[in-house]
């Protein structure tokens, strides 16, 4: 092995006499990129070979020719790239073809391979690496797509991004992104050549001897693949994304068209596709080309015209295709135009006016999803409806009574109508509703007793909670009842709390640590209390939290009452108790916090 380290160190040589040669490193720095070269060398040649040294000697490399690039930059030489950059380049790819025969299934390794190819090396080496890395992975459509776009864009070859996809759809013929991403490479190579055959004709050229079939400029080849595809990829979302691609492209009206109805002759029962339909208005242009509506209010009215006839398309669709789904389509049209930014007041409340009345005919259908009653009364409350706010409310809850959150809206209603029958609905609703998911419900009544009741009122909830709800749940409720204690009724209070809950488990670190503040908050903070906490913290997460170890030294070394001599003991206790991870991240902030001390 030696011999093979001093040989290839030994190869280096002429390019680092040229770098010194030039002037570009110095005697010294040479000296030590052939030790540092030598290290990298016996790491990749060893007998129990890790990927790890693979990758430090491809960023040694890579690091070297970025500084010979920034001192050549600098002193103005650009010349013996042959000799210098192009051995190192070599040598890089020596090692990654190395690397990626070790490691066939790292496809992070063939991306950096294929990385360090697109800055350093040529096109056709590049090209031979996407063939090897595409012989191993060929079962990864992104990779194929990759390779076709580099084809395509970079190396500026159609037929070779073309047969690149060809194979990747004779292994993936029901991948729908390989089917996308060749259309929009056929559509680009038209218009491409369009662009190409427009400016020979500018320039008055003969293009009688070149190679522009009008098949190919009209598109025909992105047609023969929107027919293929959709003949195997079924349903209205793929067609409407082909669709979408080809509008990137203005020359492609007729195949645009023909989509488009295709769309709408095949999939009449798709939701998406009336939602497709009713959307397009809106780029419909209703105003002669050129010319725009001049004033303000004017421009209002078009919009409200255009947004009418996707309404109308919309209307249509319900009743075509009374589904759920299908009135989710129009709702969320209307209250996205609804949340659109306008300055014409008569606009804003044509807006919601529509909203209201889709909401209302979905409610009247029992067509209406849970979530979307919620955004019903969220609107109704911003609005100030609160009457119909709680109209809505009740009838969601009646619609979903297993709901969490149909019952929390409904006593966001009455809460924010003042309704004096709140503290009755939220009991109501837990006998609707099931123990686990109650706790948002619980959580919400206490911070609505703490702002309308009295203490002792908003703490019978919280021990009504406490005995209602189990389990990892409780965690949060403890940790709420906490601050509620500390913001309520001070320091006393929240001792008073911790002290009733510290033998209920489940805790969260938060829990102590939270106790642990409010003690330190106390102008005489008392070292004994800080000690309870710790040791009471210690017992429930001494074997996974480093940081409790940490801070409890630190208490000790810091408070004027603490006890130095402790210290070397909690550490030798942590040290038994932490595992793994947790371990070496305690002795790395322990000789942190001692270095910084001296």
């Amino acid at each position: 092995m030696a011999e093979i380290i001093q040989e290839r160190v030994e190869d280096r040589l002429p390019e680092l006499e040229q770098l010194a040669r030039i002037g570009l490193f110095s005697h010294a720095e040479i000296k030590a990129i052939i030790k540092k070269a030598s290290d990298l060398e016996y790491r990749i040649q060893r007998r129990a070979l890790l990927k790890e040294d693979f990758i430090s000697y491809v960023q040694y490399e890579i690091n070297l020719l970025e500084l010979i690039q920034r001192r050549r930059t600098r002193i103005g030489y650009s010349f013996k790239k042959d000799e210098i950059e192009n051995s190192i380049v070599h040598r890089v790819q020596g090692v990654f073809r190395r690397a990626s025969a070790k490691w066939k299934d790292d496809v992070q390794l063939w991306l950096s391979y294929i990385v360090f190819c697109k800055k350093w090396a040529t096109k056709a080496q590049l090209s031979k690496v996407f063939s090897a890395m595409l012989a191993i992975h060929s079962n990864k459509p992104a990779l194929w797509i990759m390779a076709a776009k580099w084809e395509m864009e970079d190396r500026l070859s159609s037929e070779s991004a073309r047969q690149l996809f060809l194979r990747a759809l004779r292994f993936h013929p029901e991948c729908p992104k390989l089917y996308q991403e060749y259309f929009r490479m056929e559509l680009m190579h038209a218009e491409k050549l369009r662009k190409e055959k427009q400016e020979f004709e500018k320039a008055k050229m003969d293009v009688g001897n070149l190679d522009y079939p009008e098949e190919i400029l009209k598109g025909e080849l992105a047609r023969i693949i929107y027919k293929n595809s959709v003949s195997i990829m079924k349903g209205a979302e793929f067609h409407v994304s082909l669709l979408s691609i080809a509008q990137l492209f203005d020359f492609a009206t007729d195949l645009q068209k023909e989509i488009y109805d295709e769309l709408q002759a095949l999939h009449t029962d798709d939701p998406l596709t009336w939602d497709y339909v009713a959307r397009r208005e809106l780029a419909m242009e209703t105003q002669p080309a050129g010319e725009q509506p001049a004033t303000k209010q004017a421009r209002a009215v078009e919009v409200a015209r255009q947004e009418e006839r996707c309404c109308a398309v919309y209307e249509e669709a319900v009743k075509t295709l009374p589904t759920e789904t299908m009135w989710k389509c129009y709702i969320n049209f209307c209250l996205e135009r609804f949340t659109k930014k306008t300055s014409s007041q008569f606009l804003r409340e044509r807006r919601l006016e529509r909203t209201m009345m889709a909401f209302r005919k979905a409610h009247e259908l029992r067509l209406l999803p849970e979530f979307q009653y919620k955004q019903w009364i969220d609107l109704l409350l911003h609005q100030d409806f609160l009457k119909e706010a709680l109209e809505v409310a009740v009838a969601g809850t009646e619609s979903f009574r297993d709901s969490v959150m149909m019952w929390q809206m409904k006593l966001q209603v009455l809460i924010a109508s003042k309704s004096p029958d709140v503290a009755g609905l939220f009991e109501e609703a837990f006998v609707h509703l099931k123990a686990q998911v109650c706790l948002p419900l619980w959580i919400s009544w206490a911070e609505w007793s703490e702002g309308a009741k009295s203490q002792e009122d908003t703490e019978a909830i919280f021990k009504k909670a406490l005995l209602a709800v189990r389990g990892a749940d409780s965690v949060t409720l403890k940790d709420k009842y906490l601050d509620w204690a500390y913001r309520s009724g001070g320091y006393k209070k929240a001792r008073a709390v911790f002290k009733s809950l510290q033998e209920s488990r489940p805790f969260s670190v938060d829990f102590f640590r939270k106790i642990i503040q409010f003690e330190k908050e106390q102008e005489s903070c008392k070292m004994a209390n800080l000690r309870e906490y710790y040791e009471r913290a210690l017992r429930e997460f001494g074997s996974i939290d480093s940081g409790l170890w940490m801070d409890y030294i630190k208490e000790e070394l810091n408070h004027p009452l603490g006890r130095p001599e402790n210290c070397g003991q909690i550490y030798w206790r942590a040290m038994k108790m932490l595992q793994g991870e947790s371990a070496e991240a305690f002795v790395a902030k322990h000789v942190m916090h001692q270095a910084g001390r001296l």
